[in-house]
């Protein structure tokens, strides 16, 4: 495939702005760039994630005393009853639909 020439980019173009109006076509370009800025970003960042790090950072040593907390007994709740449906007064309402 060969590529466009001369008179066929300005066809192109033509197409291109016909399709997407003049007013959105910079509000695009302006979309596009920032998508690519954003990538190439994320490729580096992940690419500097990749390399092993020059430094090797100290953990300072820490020694901390405990802290003394009151035990926590949990209050016993009442063990929860599941409502029972009432068969009798159920009954009637479906006849009723009936």
């Amino acid at each position: 495939m060969r590529v466009p020439q001369g008179a066929e980019w300005l066809i192109l173009l033509l197409i291109v702005v016909l399709l997407f109006g003049a007013k959105r076509l910079p509000d695009a370009a302006r979309g596009l760039g920032r998508s690519l800025r954003i990538f190439k970003a994320e490729t580096k960042a992940l690419a500097d994630d990749g390399e092993a790090p020059t430094a090797v950072t100290a953990t300072p040593e820490v020694t901390s005393t405990p802290e003394v907390t009151a035990a926590v007994v949990p209050a016993q709740l009442a063990p929860a009853v599941a409502p029972v449906a009432d068969t009798a007064t159920a009954a009637p309402a479906e006849q009723q639909l009936s």
